[in-house]
């Protein structure tokens, strides 16, 4: 069964079941997030449940919580933290505009490994970016999450190139649908 949430408040036990998903996909390679990680992003969800357009997606079995999907509307300029600085260096401050600003992005997809192989992670990018503004969203993830950076491919996002120098540990996906999206 599939739920959708929107802010600004997320009950406090969706909060720990999401927060329990969170610890134990980013707790294994390749990420390797500790116990206080896991807690920092509880906190992060719960502010960011007050974001303008905040959608959470969240995919049950029975009573057990299997993946859940986050994300909101993106504002320009981006916020001086969390990852945003390396995406504006990555595409630059016109590119991050044009591509980004008031676009759905994707801030976080995990699944858990018992639940992996049957499209879930499918159906909860398709859920979650569904409502996008004119089909423009967007989302980031690190180069060495191999197989996260497939998953995507397969899925039909496209990696924008970033700018010469800019470094390539990130990389930044646009759905299939976006408007500025390689064909």
């Amino acid at each position: 069964m599939l739920e959708t949430y929107t802010g600004p408040l997320l009950p406090p036990t969706l909060l720990d079941e999401i927060t329990g998903v969170y610890a134990q996909v980013f707790s294994a390679p390749p990420w390797y997030e500790d116990t206080a990680a896991a807690q920092a992003f509880r906190q992060r969800l719960t502010n960011d449940a007050g974001r303008d357009g905040f959608r959470a997606v969240v995919a049950r079995t029975g009573t057990r919580v299997d993946g859940f999907a986050t994300g909101w509307l993106t504002r320009i300029p981006l916020p001086d933290e969390r990852a945003y600085p390396r995406v504006v260096r990555h595409l630059g401050p016109d590119r991050t505009q044009l591509l980004l600003d008031k676009a759905f992005e994707v801030e976080e997809l995990a699944v858990v490994p018992t639940a992996r192989g049957r499209g879930l992670g499918r159906r909860l990018l398709h859920l979650i970016t569904q409502t996008a503004p004119q089909s423009r969203a967007w989302l980031l993830t690190a180069r060495h999450a191999t197989d996260t950076v497939a998953f995507y491919q397969r899925m039909g996002w496209h990696e924008v190139d970033p700018l010469p120098h800019a470094g390539n540990d990130i990389v930044v996906f646009l759905a299939p649908q976006h408007p500025q999206a390689a064909g």
